[in-house]
């Protein structure tokens, strides 16, 4: 028993790796973090400063990019502050925070990406009714249900994690995760393990349905169509689908290396395994939509050129 509850703090393994590459390290997360802050809140002001741009579609990209921030955040601050330690050591609560944040952050995007995939299957087989489906109001039911649902169904997981008694300290990853603190439980594994397989019910399955049911949808009035309003369809889609792919290509990598021995591979390829779905969707998505959306990129470019061309003060002062 005494085992059991002196564990109050966890040793992160996977920072013994980059030890010989420490402040290089750290200047690249600094940079990621920096870049991925700059062009997700650039996105939002771009949208939100051009009523034009007040559009269904926008409101989620914004959600979207609001999302990247929320994960990043959970994560690359404590990244930094472990690169310059010597101890790589996160607290119990710490550590249960970056859970929570994370997995929540992998649930809200899936969820998000699925809401998206309805926007978009109601923009194409039903254009002449979309602004009467998608009003306001049911935008903001939308945008407050991809964040509460993911939140309430991983809090009932999770409250399972908040009564384990840690038998170990040590974590082979540069974060803290659910599946890696039930690997050092004391008791309640299977049970952690068996709550878990239960909720990707909950975390995946309909929203990859929703998101599966709008292509197909999709996919059948395309057949139909004329090939200009299958172009059209396929420059609206377009963005959407890059996000889903580099998103499902992030979880397919977390769920390997975390679920399967990798110890063949190097430690870099398993770190970079590892946090790919938290680094590059969160980095990509404002870019995908910013330059493939043509709406944006002309709101871009006109804002830029509004700037070049505003005369300065001292003009103004000699006019």
């Amino acid at each position: 028993m005494e085992n059991e509850t002196a564990v109050t703090s966890f040793i992160m393994l996977a920072y013994t790796q980059m030890e010989k590459l420490r402040y290089l390290s750290f200047f690249i997360f600094l940079m990621l973090y920096v870049m991925i802050l700059a062009v997700s809140l650039f996105l939002i002001v771009v949208i939100y400063i051009n009523k034009t741009l007040h559009e269904p579609m926008y409101f989620h990209v914004c959600n979207l990019a609001l999302n990247g921030i929320f994960g990043s955040t959970g994560l690359l601050p404590a990244v930094l502050v472990h690169l310059l330690s010597h101890t790589y050591e996160i607290s119990l609560s710490c550590c249960l925070t970056q859970v929570f944040c994370l997995h929540t952050y992998a649930t809200i995007e899936f969820t998000i990406l699925a809401v998206m995939g309805y926007d978009r299957y109601v923009a194409i087989c039903f254009p002449l009714h979309y602004h009467r489906i998608m009003t306001f109001s049911r935008i903001c039911k939308l945008i407050a249900f991809s964040w509460i649902y993911p939140c309430t169904i991983f809090l009932m997981y999770f409250s399972l994690t908040l009564r384990l008694k840690f038998c170990g300290r040590l974590i082979q990853k540069v974060y803290c995760v659910n599946f890696e603190l039930a690997k050092i439980a004391c008791f309640g594994r299977s049970m952690i393990n068996i709550a878990g397989l239960a909720s990707i019910i909950f975390f995946i399955l309909p929203q990859l349905f929703t998101i599966l049911f709008s292509y197909v949808k999709i996919l059948r009035i395309c057949l139909q169509s004329s090939k200009e309003s299958q172009l059209k369809a396929l420059q609206t889609c377009a963005p959407h689908l890059l996000s889903v792919t580099i998103y499902s290509v992030g979880s397919f990598f977390e769920i390997v290396q975390s679920r399967f021995n990798m110890s063949h591979m190097p430690s870099g390829t398993r770190i970079f395994m590892s946090l790919y779905f938290i680094l590059f969707p969160p980095l990509l998505n404002p870019v995908i939509y910013g330059l493939t959306l043509q709406s944006i990129r002309s709101r871009l470019f006109s804002t830029f050129r509004k700037r070049k061309l505003a005369p300065s003060p001292k003009q103004v002062v000699q006019k």
